[in-house]
């Protein structure tokens, strides 16, 4: 196991610059998730970790070494790919052993190896089975048991559960944790899917555009978002946005709907803001704002609410089961406490 250090990295494609001088501490046994929107460089980033991509400028670390300049089996990684990549001619046993078959790796080590990752990922009885006679959960086992037999310093993940539908995608999500949980190696794992990323990482890293947007443990990005991007791509659903400005101790949208504020920022009245509110921190209430109920879509557990006020559409998220119907008005409440201000202009966060 090892620290992986990111330094001032910058990458470019002829004259396109693609990743911006990203740093990143990732500690050792830590679980990190680079998460972002296709094109923001999270998949470049872990390439270039791998030694897949070459660096066009700043430093990688990987515990105690530098390794801009080294090849990529010699940097003592194991990368678990979104195609699984197994060889259709070999047993799933032949599959996991193969890298340690070319380094020639007596076959008593290679058999030990093979049989201790098979039991941590449940593989024992298929071990002589061919890719073709496996599900794709079990496949992108095989590929995973292949990575845990080199014993690496970091485990690597390039989008792993996207060839998955999406009831297996929450098994393998859960297996993936127990697994280093169990193992404590050092893991970067990308992923565009943001509830991947909540559920799994010690450590979120958000990416856009090339640049960190903001790094922190889940909750901490969720409950606290710098800018009006984490905000928006942190939780499902996503984050309401409604535009006005300050007023005294509340807000005002564009369409003249007010709305509570636990606090204001001193002195900002009338300065024109965004009014962040998740859609769970809604609460049915009959001293609360009207609005017209456009959809209602109940899920089981809890409903799921599109309301209008103010030419503004807002979404809703209620434990309780709603009985209205579309065209009819209720009245909701936003938690003062949990709302998040931001500039205008800048998209940043606003403090009270």
């Amino acid at each position: 196991m090892a620290a992986v250090e990111i330094r001032d990295v910058r990458k470019a494609f002829g004259a396109t610059p693609v990743i911006h001088g990203v740093s990143i501490d990732i500690q050792d046994g830590e679980f990190v998730i680079l998460v972002g929107p296709s094109g923001c460089g999270k998949s470049t980033l872990l390439r270039m970790i791998a030694g897949l991509e070459n660096i066009t400028g700043g430093e990688i670390r990987i515990g105690d070494r530098v390794v801009n300049n080294v090849p990529p089996k010699e940097r003592d990684i194991a990368m678990v790919f979104q195609n699984y990549a197994l060889y259709p001619h070999m047993t799933v046993a032949e599959n996991m052993g193969f890298s340690l078959k070319l380094r020639r790796a007596p076959k008593a080590e290679i058999q030990e190896r093979v049989n201790r990752a098979a039991q941590i990922l449940g593989l024992t009885q298929l071990l002589d089975r061919y890719p073709r006679q496996l599900s794709g959960g079990q496949r992108q086992r095989v590929a995973m048991g292949r990575a845990i037999v080199r014993d690496p310093q970091v485990f690597l993940f390039d989008e792993p559960l996207s060839n998955l539908d999406a009831k297996l995608r929450v098994a393998m999500r859960t297996e993936i944790k127990e697994l280093h949980q169990r193992l404590k190696t050092t893991t970067v794992y990308v992923t565009h899917d943001q509830i991947e990323a909540m559920t799994m990482a010690d450590k979120i890293v958000v990416m856009h555009d090339g640049i960190v947007e903001q790094m922190g443990a889940p909750l901490e990005l969720y409950d606290r978002p710098d800018n009006l991007f984490v905000a928006g791509f942190i939780g499902s659903p996503a984050m309401n946005f409604i535009k006005g400005r300050i007023e005294g101790q509340g807000f005002v949208s564009d369409g003249g709907v007010t709305l509570p504020l636990a606090r204001a920022p001193q002195g900002a009245t009338g300065r024109r803001a965004i009014y962040g509110i998740r859609p769970e921190h809604f609460r049915l209430s009959g001293d609360g704002v009207p609005v017209q109920v456009v959809v209602v879509e109940p899920t089981g557990s809890e409903t799921q609410v599109f309301v209008e006020a103010g030419g503004q559409e807002i979404t809703c998220v209620f434990r309780e089961r709603v009985t209205a119907k579309p065209g009819e008005t209720i009245r909701i409440a936003p938690e003062p406490a949990l709302v998040h201000l931001f500039d205008e202009q800048t998209g940043r966060r606003l403090t009270a």
